[in-house]
């Protein structure tokens, strides 16, 4: 059975932060890429738009071109953070045991998976938000949408295991989950997720 929780639970405020189009050429792609790991590398305020430009091999007028503004360059970056987080949990959901155990063990396993490959300096979003914290930054509803995503995709799977109180519990796997994206990215403890994965499924008992 698959499980559409990347289409279900995208949110809005996060496809309408910016509603101008962005011209997609292969400098705007280089420039994106050359952002995106200088922002999650560095940290987003320590980077300024000449370094972006250097790194992309690119002028500061064709950045401006194509982005209008670093904001907007931290939007997309963000976004295009969240849309292979969601593809690359979705990719482990559909294979997985349909059922809402099988489903969050595999919500785990995609984490530890993503934190392996893609997460050593740790959850972009929580990074982001240390530096972005006032909602009015248009990259803020980027940040929560994708919390308030998890938190209703494990509430989702909580209330499909039959228990009595599904967002008390979707609640708590959050907590569980977002403990071991943290404590993974800090190397404290050298297998976070499958300590939380364990403590998760006994909640949906």
């Amino acid at each position: 059975m698959r499980h559409d929780y990347t289409d279900r639970y995208i949110d809005g405020g996060i496809l309408g932060v910016m509603s101008e189009a962005i011209d997609w050429t292969p400098k705007a792609h280089a420039v994106l890429q050359a952002a995106s790991d200088l922002f999650y590398e560095r940290g987003i305020h320590a980077v300024g738009v000449d370094v972006i430009a250097k790194r992309a091999g690119v002028t500061k007028k064709t950045l401006y071109d194509r982005f209008g503004s670093k904001e907007r360059l931290v939007v997309e970056y963000l976004t295009e953070r969240d849309s292979q987080w969601r593809r690359f949990l979705d990719g482990h959901l559909v294979p997985a045991d349909p059922s809402p155990r099988g489903q969050v063990a595999a919500v785990f396993n995609a984490s530890a998976a993503w934190a392996r490959e893609r997460g050593r300096k740790g959850c972009s979003m929580i990074n982001a938000h240390a530096e972005i914290s006032d909602p009015a930054h248009p990259a803020y509803p980027v940040i929560m949408g994708q919390k308030r995503w998890m938190l209703a995709l494990f509430t989702d799977l909580a209330a499909a295991a039959g228990v009595a109180d599904p967002r008390q519990v979707g609640e708590h796997i959050m907590l569980l989950h977002e403990g071991a994206v943290v404590t993974a990215g800090m190397r404290a403890i050298e297998d976070p997720f499958t300590s939380a994965a364990v403590a998760a499924s006994a909640l949906l008992e």
